[in-house]
């Protein structure tokens, strides 16, 4: 994909749905200096690992989830555990109450198109 849209791009943003955290840190390096941010998602938990790579790539493991902070991934905790006890698949029901939000800020430089700085977000 990267051959494809590297000449039509000027900032290229990588998300990366990925389950171990060595998968990502292993494609920060393969794509290091050929993307201007790499963000992993799906484990639903924030990493505090977010950094300017040395070819200048904003990256962090795993921006985290928004929604409801009493949960399992967002969902029920009730339904998820009874899922993992039983090994019975239920249908997953969405938690309710206070959430939160996770997320970055990248500053990139117009120039360059290189990452400035990394924030993450993570509001309850």
């Amino acid at each position: 994909i990267y051959e494809e849209v590297k000449n039509k791009a000027d900032i290229i943003i990588v998300d990366f749905h990925a389950e171990a955290t060595a998968e990502k840190i292993a494609m920060c390096k393969y794509i290091d200096g050929k993307a201007t941010m790499l963000f992993g998602t799906h484990t639903h938990v924030v990493t505090a690992d977010e950094m300017i790579t040395e070819k200048k790539m904003a990256y962090i493991t795993d921006i985290g989830m928004t929604g409801p902070i009493n949960s399992v991934l967002g969902m029920d905790p009730s339904v998820a555990i009874k899922r993992f006890v039983t090994s019975i698949p239920e249908s997953y029901k969405v938690a309710t109450g206070p959430s939160m939000l996770n997320g970055i800020v990248v500053n990139i430089d117009e120039n360059t198109n290189k990452a400035l700085s990394i924030k993450r977000i993570c509001l309850r």
